[in-house]
């Protein structure tokens, strides 16, 4: 089993950078019919897909979030990263990387526990 794992910063200024990484156990960022994604959730709300990184280093974004978002990774530390630029109070929320993999469609199959990023001055 695959465990991830979030660290970062847990406070953030308005309009500064968030960045996040999240680095994988017992799993590799490069074998095919997975990707690696960042997903949200802002307190007493849903889950946000934020966008994802492939096995080939493809990027995918959620269109709402595409111009903040970007997803990088570090395949030598079997790490991957994010990175929101701009943030507001807005984008408080806990923020889980995750292991989607493919099966007809895009299933998420394993988790890191979450981070807590408040967004405030």
């Amino acid at each position: 089993q695959v465990q991830l794992q979030e660290s970062g910063p847990g406070l953030v200024k308005p309009s500064q950078t968030l960045s996040l990484t999240c680095t994988v156990s017992s799993g590799s960022l490069i074998i095919s019919y997975y990707r690696w994604s960042w997903i949200r959730q802002p307190p007493g709300k849903g889950l946000e897909w934020m966008g994802a990184i492939a096995s080939d280093g493809s990027t995918y974004y959620s269109p709402s979030l595409k111009s903040r978002t970007s997803i990088s990774r570090d395949t030598s530390k079997n790490q991957f990263s994010l990175q929101l630029s701009s943030v507001t109070p807005e984008d408080t929320a806990v923020y889980y990387c995750s292991r989607e993999m493919y099966g007809g469609s895009w299933g998420y199959d394993d988790w890191g526990q979450g981070t807590q990023v408040t967004v405030s001055s």
